[in-house]
């Protein structure tokens, strides 16, 4: 299996700026950098990367044309995840202990950031839909199985992710004394990740195929 070097730059390209936008999965991990620490920020980053793989099987399977293709079932992922978004503005917005000193997380709480990462970009539909219309386009049939290279792009794009929103999490981590030791800010950016977890779950909720 071979990939056109100028079409694999430009994917990389292409991957990078899609990566750095702001989205759910974003602010989840600032919001865990910020609240929880360097420990908390990764498992964040690992648990929104995570989430991705199972767009991309689902695309290179062909999985993700029956979501785009099915207004039904786009429309119960779509909701469920604009859901579970609110829920996590509700839960940001009453847990006050997040910004103050004890809140860094034990082991047992990254595993619950984990999960949490996985399902934002697991309640996605819009990530299926993006990766079913974004590899194909630098997959070839005259270098071997479309299905594998999608794969195989799919893993690059997936570790550029990781790469990125660890290192994203980690500056957050390196801004948390500061919103620690004052109060005031720590409520005022808890009052920030909420509305803005909000608005992506009301966004979320009137997106359309």
């Amino acid at each position: 299996m071979t990939f056109d070097p100028t079409s694999f730059s430009l994917f990389l390209g292409a991957s990078l700026v899609s990566i750095l936008m702001p989205g759910p999965a974003v602010l989840y991990v600032l919001a865990n950098g910020l609240g929880r620490g360097r420990g908390g920020s990764v498992a964040a980053a690992c648990g929104t990367t995570a989430g991705v793989s199972v767009h991309v099987l689902a695309a290179a399977a062909g999985v993700a044309a029956i979501l785009h293709a099915s207004a039904v079932l786009f429309s119960i992922v779509k909701y469920a995840g604009a859901a579970y978004l609110i829920y996590l503005a509700w839960r940001t917005l009453r847990s006050r202990a997040v910004f103050m000193p004890d809140g860094r997380s034990t082991p047992a709480g990254w595993r619950r950031i984990f999960w949490a990462g996985f399902g934002i970009n697991i309640l996605n539909p819009k990530v299926s839909v993006f990766f079913l219309a974004f590899l194909p386009q630098f997959a070839s049939a005259e270098s071997g199985s479309v299905a594998a290279q999608m794969l195989v792009l799919g893993a690059v794009f997936m570790a550029m992710t990781l790469v990125i929103f660890v290192l994203y999490g980690l500056l957050a981590a390196q801004l948390r004394a500061v919103v620690v030791a004052r109060p005031r800010i720590g409520d005022a950016v808890r009052w920030c990740f909420a509305s803005l977890f909000a608005a992506l779950g009301l966004r979320l909720a009137l997106a359309q195929r």
